[in-house]
């Protein structure tokens, strides 16, 4: 079974390395596996242009994996992916701006809202039960409130 590792040629396992590497990285994405990848068929040319031994080779892709993650944290450091929405999983600062009904009153500026079909702990100023009130933002999973006008 091992036949065949044994007479394949290294850049052409190393070129394989990296393409199984990208493909993992589509199947299950952290943008990391991607540069380990880079780093491998960047070993796998480097390998296939000029005759190193394979503990070179390895030797090599340790040092280019290292540069090539630094290069792409550095990269996304510098270029950072925007979100269309970027209150996609923060359900407290997607509700700003909801109007929503006070279920026990709020005093001492503390009380509950009901939002859609749930219940959150609200702060804020005095309201009864039953009255309307705005959310004004989130602390965790407390909504900032204050009366409608």
């Amino acid at each position: 079974m091992t036949e065949w590792l044994a007479s394949l040629e290294p850049h052409w396992f190393w070129l394989s390395v990296g393409v199984a590497l990208g493909v993992v990285e589509m199947l299950a994405p952290g943008f990391f596996l991607m540069w380990l990848g880079v780093a491998a068929i960047i070993v796998g040319l480097i390998a296939w242009v000029l005759p190193i031994s394979i503990p070179l080779q390895v030797a090599l892709f340790a040092v280019i994996s290292v540069l090539t993650v630094y290069a792409g944290k550095r990269f996304l450091k510098d270029n950072p992916i925007q979100s269309e929405d970027p209150a996609l999983n923060d359900r407290g600062a997607r509700l700003t701006g909801e109007v929503v009904t006070v279920i026990e009153a709020i005093a001492d500026g503390r009380g509950r809202v009901k939002v859609g079909d749930s219940e959150w702990n609200a702060r804020g100023a005095d309201a009864p039960a039953g009255a309307k009130v705005r959310v004004t933002g989130a602390e965790g999973a407390v909504l900032k409130v204050e009366p409608v006008v």
